[in-house]
């Protein structure tokens, strides 16, 4: 019985208690997400656009009359891997207004 006491107490009277805190400002932390996301991403889109262009490249010198069937994916390829880090950036100037 105490069990149940004790586990009654910590779900429905300790909840108010931490939900004050919820009311609180966004604090320097939301800065540093930020900062983290659009490094993060930008690090990871450089490393993927280097590795698509670098094999797409490697391509083209080993068969250059296959240039315009690899030419036109890797562009598109590109795009995408750019449209990710331009998302990341997005919510990082979400996370910055919070601030």
């Amino acid at each position: 019985m105490k069990r149940f006491f004790y586990a009654f107490a910590t779900l429905f009277i300790a909840a108010p208690a931490f939900a004050e805190g919820a009311t609180r400002e966004p604090s320097g932390t939301v800065a540093i997400a930020a900062a983290f996301a659009i490094s993060i991403a930008a690090f990871g889109g450089a490393l993927a656009q280097g590795k698509a262009a670098a094999a797409a490249l490697e391509g083209i010198a080993r068969n250059p009359g296959a240039q315009g069937k690899i030419f036109t994916p890797m562009i598109l390829g590109l795009a995408l891997i750019e449209s990710l880090v331009i998302y990341a950036l997005i919510i990082a100037f979400l996370l910055v207004g919070k601030i």
